[in-house]
């Protein structure tokens, strides 16, 4: 299927691995030029040889930020204001409770994940806006729907980010804007195959045995990575353009599972 997204940029933060990675090479497949946002500039050039090498006819190109200030994104938007696409991926909260998670930590955590996207999201916003196009696609979290506990920052960070985006995507397309967003549950990265390898040899004594503690999730596995970068470049398509201020919850329906 033809997206119908050749020659158009996309800018994707968080891209340098995992999802943002994903959804880069997707995007780049598609035919898009794409521009890498994260922090490591290491990881950043590994990313973008990966992406030119595999599409070489696509622009590739990377900036190293910390997008955790609002001078961070809005120096971003000026570095790069003529984009068509926005992805939102950058941030990680780790799991505490309430208890465990202190005013300083819990600042920290939602200056890039949930700030930096609001931040981010503003500045892009006024420049597509003005030119009456453009899709901002917010990648958000499962925990914002299940509401753990355990996992009390980010699972209040996800919420709210939900309902940014569904009140601005409500709003958004008076102006010729889309804002939509997908919830990914438990996805197959290096970062989670590492957590999982660690915990398959503490109970396990094998870290080879990982895939056996995720034979009880929907499908017997983990979601991979192109499950989501594919619904990403759906969404940023004109196939979705009447789309706008939903939140895509790709979990396998364990939001749904008693």
């Amino acid at each position: 299927m033809d997206l119908g997204l050749m020659g158009r940029t996309a800018l994707i933060t968080g891209a340098s691995k995992g999802i943002g990675y994903a959804i880069g090479e997707q995007l780049a497949g598609e035919g898009c030029n794409v521009i890498l946002v994260a922090r490591s500039a290491a990881d950043l050039a590994a990313a973008k040889a990966k992406i030119a090498a595999q599409f070489p006819a696509v622009k590739v190109v990377v900036h190293a930020s910390d997008l955790s200030t609002e001078a961070a994104t809005s120096a971003l938007a000026a570095a790069f204001p003529d984009i068509d696409i926005l992805v939102n991926n950058a941030g990680a909260i780790r799991p505490g409770t309430l208890e465990e998670v202190d005013d300083a930590l819990w600042r920290s955590y939602w200056d890039l994940k949930v700030f930096g996207y609001i931040n981010l999201t503003r500045s892009y916003y006024t420049l597509m806006k003005a030119r009456r196009r453009g899709v901002i696609i917010n990648i958000v979290g499962i925990a914002g729907e299940k509401l753990p506990s355990g996992y009390i920052a980010g699972a209040t960070g996800n919420a709210s980010l939900i309902a940014f985006t569904k009140s601005m995507g409500g709003a958004s397309p008076a102006h010729g804007v889309r804002i939509v967003g997908i919830n990914p549950g438990s996805v197959l990265t290096e970062k989670s195959l590492h957590s999982m390898r660690l915990r398959a040899q503490e109970k396990l004594g094998d870290p080879d045995r990982w895939e056996e503690l995720v034979k009880d999730m929907p499908f017997g596995r983990t979601i991979k990575p192109v499950e989501i970068s594919a619904m990403a470049a759906l969404l940023a398509s004109d196939l979705s353009g009447y789309t706008s201020g939903e939140v895509i919850n790709i979990d396998g329906g364990v939001l749904w599972s008693r």
